[in-house]
């Protein structure tokens, strides 16, 4: 009890300090200030041209998890009452390349698709299990955009089709794969809750932009692809009559616009059907996909101008003991040096986590409205998320005060201590993001420095089956969120040990 109440005068003490010294007060304001202005500022462009904020997710379509998906593709279609099957075999998947324009080139994407599909509706963003073989990645079973699991490897042609199965049991939607028609394997099944007894199913095709690497960058060029089916045998309650042929969304998704190519259609021939289509059915990671919006990580662009500020007010809460000589008084009159280390870094943190807590809460928001207002769209998060950003931001601040404090007590000296811990931590995210530095050299500074702390402020999700720029220039960080932050704190963390180290060798 007589150590705790020891700490805790301590720490009355050390906010004492704090908060009658008028500049430091000022100081943490300035911090959450530049932080909401900067990031306004850089976040104000004018409207673009033909864009409206307006509809469902920002002009996002949504999918069952509320996140933003591509829902773009060539659907031939019939009415599934209940349960039932569709079993058709793929005999080839081909596409065309839109380089440029007067100019096409053949081939096709690895994540182009042909296969058959069971939809909850034709509204972009309903749920669906789909399985089906890709340009590159042999056969998928894929369902609600955010899921994939491999099947049988390999492509599609006439000598080596591939059998594709899907079957609806109630909610339960599994598929099947053979090589040769006889021999099955599962591949994966899906349970869609809330799936309607009356569904949309058939053949589909659709692929996202083909990725180009050249030597100015990473490019994508406009694609469609075509899918060759065989008969497809039904079973179940199915509508009668002819196939139906819908696009699915009003655009190529991330396609593209063609300037030489179909965008989508079918054509039927004796036993054999031939589907055209583009875009993709999948969710938005960011990067191209993107076009004009915003995440939320770009609202708080500022955060690293107001962390300059609190590099150099959490560097000045110890070396102005320092250099004034009042070290000796505050460690006469508290001799255990841990606790009086502590006691700093838990002040200079707390002032920090209000300050970068209270500069998230306000420009998320505002930043969200204004760009609303000026007809960009925002890329939808859940609210955990959003929190998750909000309190992350403010444990950036926090941890980088307190790395700073033990810096000062390290160095004991404001200019070299502030200079460090920018150099370490700002001056790596800064390179990072502004693909000044290959994009390798931009992920590994952002792994083994300070600046991983970042990652906390990231909300684009990252998967393997969607084609994007998936680099630090785009808005991604090679650490997971808690996971950057966790090698900031580490680095915290080790640099207060040598600085307990040295102010117990010597006061000043």
């Amino acid at each position: 009890m007589r150590a705790s109440a020891g700490f805790a005068r301590l720490l009355h003490a050390e906010w004492t300090k704090l908060r009658t010294v008028r500049g430091w007060v000022l100081g943490m304001a300035a911090a959450a200030l530049v932080t909401v202005v900067v990031g306004l500022l850089g976040t104000a462009a004018p409207e673009p041209p033909g864009q409206s904020s307006s509809g469902q997710g920002d002009g996002f379509p949504l999918g069952p998890g509320g996140e933003a998906v591509n829902d773009s593709f060539y659907f031939v279609h019939r009415t599934l009452e209940g349960d039932g099957s569709i079993t058709v075999p793929v005999t080839a998947l081909a596409g065309v390349l839109d380089t440029a324009p007067g100019r096409t080139a053949g081939g096709v994407p690895p994540w182009a698709k042909a296969g058959i599909i069971v939809k909850a509706s034709l509204e972009q963003g309903s749920s669906y299990a789909a399985v089906m073989v890709t340009g590159g990645h042999g056969v998928r079973m894929q369902y609600d955009y955010t899921h994939d699991t491999a099947g049988v490897p390999g492509g599609v042609s006439e000598r080596s089709p591939r059998w594709l199965r899907l079957v609806r049991s109630g909610s339960t939607l599994t598929g099947y794969a053979s090589v040769d028609g006889a021999g099955w394997s599962r591949v994966g099944a899906a349970d869609l809750s809330g799936l309607p007894a009356t569904v949309q199913a058939g053949l589909f095709v659709t692929t996202p932009q083909a990725k180009d690497e050249t030597a100015v960058g990473t490019g994508f060029s406009p694609a469609v692809a075509t899918g060759t089916f065989g008969r497809p045998d039904l079973r179940g309650d199915w509508s009668g009559g002819s196939w139906t042929g819908t696009p699915v969304g009003d655009d190529a998704g991330t396609s593209g616009s063609y300037t030489n190519t179909t965008k989508g259609g079918f054509t039927e021939s004796g036993s054999t059907l031939s589907v055209t289509g583009a875009g993709d059915i999948a969710p938005v990671v960011g990067g191209p996909a993107m076009g004009n919006a915003y995440s939320l990580e770009n609202f708080l662009v500022g955060a690293f101008a107001g962390l300059i500020v609190v590099i150099s007010l959490g560097t000045v809460f110890i070396t102005a003991e320092y250099r004034r000589g009042l070290i000796r008084t505050t460690l006469a009159a508290h001799p255990g040096r841990g606790r009086v280390l502590a006691a700093k870094a838990s002040v200079a943190g707390s002032a920090a986590f209000a300050a970068g807590l209270v500069a998230a809460a306000v420009t998320i928001p505002l930043g969200e409205q204004g760009a609303r207002g000026r007809g960009f769209r925002v890329f939808p998060v859940s609210t955990a998320t959003e929190l998750r950003v909000v309190v992350g931001t403010a444990l950036l601040f926090a941890v980088t005060a307190v790395l700073a404090l033990c810096v000062g007590a390290l160095l004991r000296r404001s200019a070299p201590a502030v200079a460090l811990v920018v150099a370490s931590l700002v001056l790596p995210y800064v390179l990072a993001t502004a693909s000044v530095l290959p994009a390798g050299a931009s992920e590994w500074l952002l792994r083994v420095t300070p600046a991983a702390g970042f990652a906390v402020q990231q909300t684009l999700p990252r998967y393997a089956q969607v084609v994007s720029v998936y680099e630090p220039s785009t808005g991604y960080h090679p650490l997971p969120p808690w996971g950057g932050l966790a090698v900031l704190c580490g680095y915290a963390a080790l640099v207060g040990g040598l600085a307990l180290v040295r102010l117990r060798g010597r006061d000043a």
